[in-house]
């Protein structure tokens, strides 16, 4: 018995039929029918273009339902998706593509010059195109590719995908998510949630990131429900799906937006009966005002890109604000002293560590820290702090690292005070996140100047302009005399963080 994840799909893709899986806000329809067919072209063209089983498929492609059903087909055919954020600039790509050695690169049609010349310089891959109106050469190919209609067998450790995460030290790791991890996170979210072929989800998420496409498309697709596929956030167009919609996925930021428009009203969304929130905190302000305003409480959850989900807050129940509530089915956490790994009772903050069938079995080509990030008896460090209340809720409050999450993506600060500390003028630098009312955290950057150097915020952020994707940019710059170190010489941006914590509070 094969565990491929596209069979789980594929079995009630067959129930639903000529039932909607994908809606656009153009009108166009893509039924249940459609992908499977769909997918069953895409995978022959995937096939044909020299893709086997257990190579990887990366791909920087803007949002479309075409996306969404190549994702399906190299499910199918035994392939490892490597979805690839659409900022990452040229240079980003060049090195993914040279760690995960994909045998197929698909890329945005105005970005195949570049991504061919990348592709031969690294010696990795072969580079195809898929635009947003059913363009490209993907396309074109799967207008004439013998359908390949079986699914691979796969074993439940077997690969399904790697997306890259940035630590705090060190490069971009591929984290190795597994048939299994996937499968079993979606089992549990759809139960969680109460997910059925009736909903129908509003998705504005990109789907390069664990929460729009292993969280959203991945329940979407594991109940039979549908979605009102929308190519970004935009408030009057969300607002006015939420009258055919009946549930929504989304970060912080979303409702920050929501809560600015007078049109939010318990009327409008009537036919809603779930929002969930994710991939950056959410304040209890914002959680209290969207109450106050609509009558719902937002769902609030927590994962990473290692181990999807691990907890929700519950469907029936109180949600609790400023908590992210239980471990889900089948997942078991902890928190554990960071000197000596010891399990500490509730109430007391120390570090997060899971297990459960949806945590990763580590990151690729890195055995040796894949090792440093696990303990002896399976439980993976998350790097988080945290705290479980005397009724059960978790906690998240802190994180042992400087990781910085804005707007739900992880920027590695270590990456960006690089690029700064190449600027002539710039004698050093220290980025760190700062609470962020749109963001939950901004990127902030703190600049010593060389002496008797003139260089002013502007400066700064225009030298990063097509060195880094946007949202790893500092949305401000402030400069100091020095940077605060403590006796052994290390910058400590605790301190940075208090002094300019109320940056973005206007």
């Amino acid at each position: 018995m094969s565990d491929n994840l596209f069979e789980r799909f594929a079995g009630r893709m067959q129930e639903r039929g000529d039932a909607d899986f994908i809606v656009t806000p153009e009108g166009q329809h893509y039924r249940y029918r459609d992908a499977l067919a769909e997918s069953a072209r895409l995978a022959g063209t995937l096939r044909d273009l020299g893709v086997r089983p257990g190579d990887r498929v990366a791909a920087q492609v803007d949002k479309s339902p075409e996306a969404i059903l190549l994702y399906l087909a190299c499910l199918r055919m035994g392939g490892v998706w490597l979805p690839l954020n659409t900022a990452y600039t040229g240079e980003e790509i060049r090195y993914f593509l040279g760690d995960a050695e994909p045998a197929l690169f698909v890329c945005r049609p105005p970005d195949a010059r570049v991504a061919e010349r990348i592709a031969r310089e690294t010696g990795s891959t072969r580079v195809v195109t898929l635009g947003t109106k059913r363009d490209g050469s993907v396309m074109e190919a799967a207008a004439a590719a013998s359908p390949f209609e079986a699914v691979e067998p796969r074993a439940a450790e077997d690969l399904a995908a790697i997306l890259y995460t940035s630590g705090t030290t060190g490069r971009a790791k591929g984290a190795m998510l597994t048939h299994g991890n996937l499968a079993s996170n979606a089992e549990a979210l759809t139960e969680c949630w109460r997910f059925t072929a009736a909903d129908r989800l509003i998705h504005a998420l990109p789907i390069f990131h664990t929460h729009g496409l292993f969280v959203a498309c991945n329940v979407v697709l594991m109940s039979g429900a549908s979605m009102l596929f929308l190519p970004r956030f935009d408030a009057d167009t969300v607002l006015e799906a939420m009258r055919e919609g009946t549930t929504m996925m989304g970060v912080p930021t979303f409702y920050t937006r929501l809560l600015q428009d007078e049109r939010l009203n318990r009327e409008r969304v009537a036919n809603m009966r779930l929002f969930t929130s994710g991939s950056a905190p959410l304040t209890a302000e914002t959680h209290e005002a969207f109450r106050e305003r609509t009558g719902h409480a937002i769902l609030e959850r927590y994962g990473m890109t290692e181990t999807n989900m691990n907890t929700s807050n519950p469907y029936d129940g109180e949600r609790r604000a400023g908590t992210v509530g239980f471990p889900l089915p089948g997942v078991a956490l902890r928190v554990t002293d960071r000197e000596t790994g010891r399990e500490l009772p509730r109430g007391e903050v120390g570090q997060l560590e899971v297990r459960g069938p949806n945590v990763f079995p580590g990151y690729w080509r890195m055995p040796e820290k894949t090792r440093e990030e696990f303990r002896e008896d399976g439980f993976f460090i998350t790097g988080d702090l945290g705290m479980i209340d005397e009724r059960g809720y978790v906690h998240i409050v802190g994180r042992d690292k400087d990781l910085v999450i804005s707007g739900g993506y992880n920027v590695y600060p270590k990456e960006v005070e690089q690029v700064i500390d190449e600027i002539d003028a710039v004698e050093e630098s220290a980025v760190i996140g700062l609470p962020h009312p749109d963001f939950g955290e901004g990127v902030t950057a703190v600049v010593v100047r060389r002496p008797g150097a003139s260089l002013e915020e502007a400066d700064v952020i225009e030298a990063l302009q097509g060195r880094l994707a946007r949202y790893k940019q500092p949305k401000r710059v402030f400069f100091v005399d020095s940077l605060p170190r403590n006796a052994m010489g290390k910058v400590q941006k605790n301190e940075l963080r208090e002094r300019f914590r109320d940056a973005y509070a206007s």
